[in-house]
């Protein structure tokens, strides 16, 4: 049986890559995995959503939950968390599990998650990494966020440290770094559109 196509995407964030992930989907005919991810996790693996919404691309999340929450949630599953996954570890396992699913089973763009590590073994995985200039993803971060320049800042800064942390701990590469990805793309350049017609021509052609 022919491989199935996955398209992972990695991004910076403001830099467009969620909607470029949307249309790459379109263009391909995929299933389309971002948040839908936790969920699909969430489902795979028996625990509550809400764990999986916390730790997102987070590493050391635990700390900022709080251990209580997490013992606490751990305990109503019983035997489901044996003492060996009572861990950010296992919440990471059971994401993997259920990309792994998704991908074996339907042509998929995942977009971030350490996709591109989790399916490095895939025959037909596109691995790219969106990104663009700050002055750019600063004002997309102001518009979704309705704040001003000094709070996108903030809270760009802050979520890409995080997922950095994340992607660099659980796949022992290095976040946004060229060799970690088949293709890196400024987005401001050809804009979202000419952006992802240009990466659909890239994996048509790879």
């Amino acid at each position: 049986m022919t491989p199935r196509l996955n398209i992972t995407v990695g991004r910076q964030l403001g830099s467009g890559g969620g909607q470029i992930a949307k249309r790459l989907a379109e263009i391909f005919n995929c299933q389309l995995y971002d948040r839908e991810l936790l969920n699909l996790a969430a489902r795979e693996s028996g625990f509550s959503a809400d764990l999986f919404e916390h730790s997102d691309e987070q590493k050391n999340f635990l700390d900022s939950l709080g251990a209580t929450l997490f013992s606490s949630r751990a305990a109503a599953f019983g035997s489901r968390l044996s003492k060996n996954l009572n861990s950010e570890e296992a919440l990471f396992q059971f994401q993997s599990d259920a990309i792994r699913k998704a991908a074996s089973q339907n042509d998929c763009v995942f977009v971030g998650r350490c996709a591109d590590y989790i399916l490095r073994d895939e025959p037909r995985c596109v691995n790219i990494f969106i990104t663009a200039p700050l002055e750019q993803r600063l004002k997309r971060v102001m518009e979704r966020h309705q704040c001003d320049e000094q709070k996108a800042l903030k809270i760009l800064n802050g979520k890409e440290h995080r997922r950095a942390n994340y992607y660099n701990f659980y796949t022992g590469k290095r976040w946004g770094v060229a060799e970690s990805y088949d293709l890196c793309i400024d987005s401001s350049i050809l804009g979202i559109e000419g952006t992802a017609a240009f990466i659909a021509e890239f994996i048509k052609q790879k």
